[in-house]
């Protein structure tokens, strides 16, 4: 009997992401013995701090590529968005499954549309690329970090610390959570986060019998609209430390349409723009529509962030 071991977070959500990929492949392999291998990252320790103040993307995966990488798990099973554009050479992203719901939900303590709250109202979120685009609609209101697993987010919601709070729609949905959402915002008001509903399995680079297994859970349109977004972010050498969006599609004709977005902090400058290509050039489309943002405008906006120049 084959053996798998699967290297995921502890909170709910994650372990939620990996048993669907165990059950895919216990399904796909019947002989299969698979297991699961529950890993702290150091985002899942650092739980008082902005992520944007302790380095962002890396946080959710790093600890889990060193146990893929030392052999004591055999393959992993990432959210999209907390993967970094730069893998470890030996690791790699070898299938991306079909996406759920990229758009973000908000959960109220009124049931009342987020931009027609009244003035002050107190937003809950750490992401900056919320943030921003919160900001740019309505400057009058408050958002203030949130951190910490669904249940602890929801719980400081109840006890009155924010008057709403924004979170993935595909989390909520996976957790069976919908009831709970006041408003789906739509994406031309909120530009989702880069991979954002999407989850990846990562297997070693040199590992061809597992990355073999698990080919069958690759979703080609998924990881073609991943792919041009994680161009667009690897271009600007972008993370959680700055307000990057993007979001990709495919139209009726097979062309890949890419929108991407760069924002101040405070959302007084928003700059988002469209590109489209064909399905063969992601990666091209991607670095263009970056370049185009970045000569937009985008540059002086992350140099500022970044406080150095770029190139």
């Amino acid at each position: 009997m084959a053996t798998l071991r699967i290297g995921t977070r502890g909170s709910r959500l994650a372990i939620w992401q990996a048993t669907w990929v165990k059950r895919r492949l216990e399904d796909r392999y019947p002989d299969l013995d698979a297991s699961i291998v529950s890993i702290k990252t150091m985002g899942d320790k650092i739980l008082d701090v902005p992520l944007a103040k302790v380095g962002g993307k890396g946080l959710f995966v790093k600890e889990i590529e060193i146990a893929l990488m030392e052999g004591n798990v055999d393959l992993a099973v990432h959210s999209m968005k907390d993967v970094p554009t730069r893998l470890m050479e030996e690791l790699g992203i070898v299938a991306v499954t079909e996406r759920e719901d990229p758009r973000d939900a908000v959960i109220g303590n009124t049931p009342v549309s987020l931009f027609e709250l009244p003035a002050g109202s107190r937003i809950g979120t750490s992401s900056l690329r919320r943030q921003a685009q919160i900001l740019a609609a309505r400057p009058d209101f408050k958002v203030l970090p949130l951190r910490g697993n669904l249940n602890t987010r929801m719980r400081k919601l109840r006890e009155g610390e924010y008057d709403a709070i924004i979170l993935a729609m595909a989390g909520v949905k996976r957790l069976e959570l919908e009831g709970e959402v006041t408003e789906v915002l739509d994406i031309r008001t909120m530009l989702p986060a880069i991979g954002q509903g999407a989850l990846g399995i990562e297997t070693r680079a040199d590992d061809e019998k597992v990355k073999e297994m698990v080919s069958f859970l690759d979703h080609e349109p998924s990881r073609l609209c991943v792919a041009s977004e994680r161009s667009f972010l690897h271009r600007l050498e972008g993370g959680c430390q700055v307000p990057v969006a993007a979001h990709a599609r495919i139209t009726e004709a097979g062309k890949v349409v890419l929108e991407g977005l760069v924002a101040d902090v405070d959302g007084t400058k928003v700059i988002r723009l469209e590109e489209e290509s064909g399905a063969d050039q992601v990666d091209a489309l991607g670095r263009d529509l970056a370049d185009r943002i970045l000569d937009a405008g985008g540059r002086q906006i992350l140099e500022a962030l970044y406080c150095r120049e770029l190139e």
